[in-house]
């Protein structure tokens, strides 16, 4: 933090109970679904990823900061750099060693206008998210500028107890960059970083944010139009790996405007919000399904906007999954991966159709994780296959949709 004089700051939620700590961020209030993330790095992907609107995020890990954050990390720059609506966590290392380091935790949140609190029990908060379930909470800093009054702590509850909730709440035209635009950037490494930190170039999406292009330039094979319910960075850069040239369409972009970009595949990102609530999104997917062959690949939102399209339900989930240390099971081959999750919602095998088969399936609690079609070359997976942060287990399933897009160019020459 920039003083030594700590603000008071508390965690209110909506079962009135309260946590109290200091505030590591910006001043004031944020209300959202308080959540947990099992997840040991990344705290700058975590923040980043649009996928967390809405959403106060638990880090489980209790050191938090020692690496600072970088323009290079960021996963997405659309709107603003930080999506999550709130950070808790245990202990804000106040000092950073990286080499890769421009600015430390505090100072980012406050500059990105985030609140966030530490200090707090991060252990019984997450105790009592496994036990009840994902709970709403409000974030709320010392309304004085240094300590927590009794009316501030009774106006905390209640704003915990008025929101809402995620359920019913379409978040992704809200994530979604406003205006399409290409990519053509693949993966970048450290050589990358250091050479072009300065100079690397943007996209400016009309609403203040960007996203960079920085990384290797790959010879595109495949024409891919990607819907962005809230895409991460990295999803763009494994495609690009792949020989993919990417045009990226805002959510609800009409079906009929992405047929006409002649695309080889259509990717569909992952997202925010009840994918339930996403009736354009999902009325797009089905017209792919039930009008068209061209090869589709969904991650997370994505995954379960095709289940919707093709039938299926989705559920809330108790607590959701958040972290990157997640088991899934590949039920063809028996193949174990340990994967990066951030959902709240999960297709209901149990209603999936015949003509859509489940592939993957979480081995903490036995959710849906992916299915396919039977009778159409599209495919889903629930988890981050881009791994960013996490492990690089699913890559292969990136793998799996350019090798979709070459069979279908094949068969129409």
């Amino acid at each position: 933090m920039n003083s030594s004089v700590e603000t008071q700051a508390i965690l209110a939620l909506a079962d009135g109970t309260i946590f109290r700590g200091v505030s590591i961020g910006s001043l004031g209030h944020r209300v959202g679904e308080v959540v947990f993330n099992t997840a040991m790095t990344g705290y700058q992907e975590i923040l980043t990823d649009p996928s967390y609107a809405r959403q106060l995020v638990t880090l489980t890990y209790p050191h938090i900061g020692n690496t600072g954050t970088n323009a290079e990390d960021t996963e997405s720059g659309n709107g603003h750099k930080v999506w999550a609506d709130g950070l808790i966590i245990r202990d804000a290392t106040m000092a950073t060693s990286n080499f890769r380091n421009s600015e430390s935790l505090s100072d980012y949140l406050q500059r990105n206008n985030t609140v966030a609190i530490a200090e707090i029990d991060t252990r019984q908060l997450t105790r009592l998210l496994r036990d009840k379930g994902a709970q709403n909470g409000c974030i709320m800093t010392a309304s004085n500028g240094e300590t927590i009054s009794v009316e501030d702590e009774q106006k905390a509850i209640e704003l915990a107890q008025g929101f809402a909730g995620l359920k019913g709440m379409d978040l992704a035209k809200e994530c979604c960059t406003t205006e399409s635009f290409e990519w053509t950037a693949g993966t970048w490494d450290l050589s990358d970083t250091l050479l072009n930190r300065d100079v690397a170039g943007s996209h400016d999406s009309g609403t203040g944010g960007f996203f960079k292009q920085l990384g290797t330039h790959i010879d595109a094979k495949f024409n891919v139009v990607a819907y962005d319910f809230g895409s991460k960075t990295n999803i763009l850069r494994m495609l690009v790996d792949r020989g993919c040239h990417v045009t990226v369409a805002p959510a609800q972009t009409p079906i009929a405007d992405v047929l006409a970009m002649n695309p080889d595949g259509i990717f569909l990102s992952n997202g925010p919000g009840d994918p339930a609530a996403c009736d354009y999104a999902i009325d797009a997917v089905r017209h792919i399904i039930e009008e068209t062959d061209v090869p589709t690949f969904g991650i997370c939102l994505g995954h379960q906007l095709i289940g919707l399209a093709s039938g299926a339900n989705t559920i809330k989930m108790k607590t959701g999954h958040h972290g990157a240390n997640h088991p899934v099971q590949d039920l063809a081959t028996g193949t174990v991966m340990i994967t990066s999750q951030n959902h709240g919602f999960a297709v209901d095998e149990d209603t999936l159709p015949e003509n859509v088969k489940s592939t993957h399936r979480s081995l903490f609690d036995g959710t849906n994780q992916g299915i396919e079609l039977t009778n159409k070359p599209v495919f889903s997976f629930q988890g981050h296959p881009e791994a960013s942060p996490g492990p690089h287990d699913c890559g292969p399933l990136f793998d799996k949709f350019a090798e979709m897009m070459e069979a279908a160019k094949t068969a129409q020459a």
